[in-house]
């Protein structure tokens, strides 16, 4: 059997961390902006534009906040030796992989209470 190529890990705890921060925080500064703009341009008497920037603003924090935590970190670059996809997941185990069972040995029988 050959080994799974770690290059299909994901990264880090502490820097998936940092980059969906640093997403919020790029997400955060332009709803910010879009608050600021839009006040600016109701008084600059801009009335087309102020909706527009309210709507951006009250969505943005939904929008940022499902795309930082919806991607997935792992990559499919490289493939799995096999060919197979890197989100493959296990199955259950088929008893002939592991063959017949010896009821003589030492540790079947300790299980038994002997």
């Amino acid at each position: 059997m050959d080994a799974i190529r770690i290059t299909t890990a994901g990264s880090s705890p502490s820097d998936d961390l940092a980059r969906r921060q640093r997403k919020y925080v790029v997400a955060m500064t332009i709803r910010t902006l879009c608050f600021v703009g839009a006040a600016i341009s109701g008084a600059a008497g801009l009335h087309w534009l102020w909706p527009f920037l309210i709507v951006g603003a009250i969505v943005l924090p939904y929008v940022a906040v499902v795309m930082a935590n919806a991607e997935d970190s792992r990559s499919t670059a490289l493939p799995l030796t096999g060919g197979g996809d890197a989100q493959r997941q296990l199955g259950a185990a088929r008893p002939e992989q592991f063959g017949p069972a010896d009821p003589s040995s030492p540790s079947e029988q300790a299980g038994h209470g002997a």
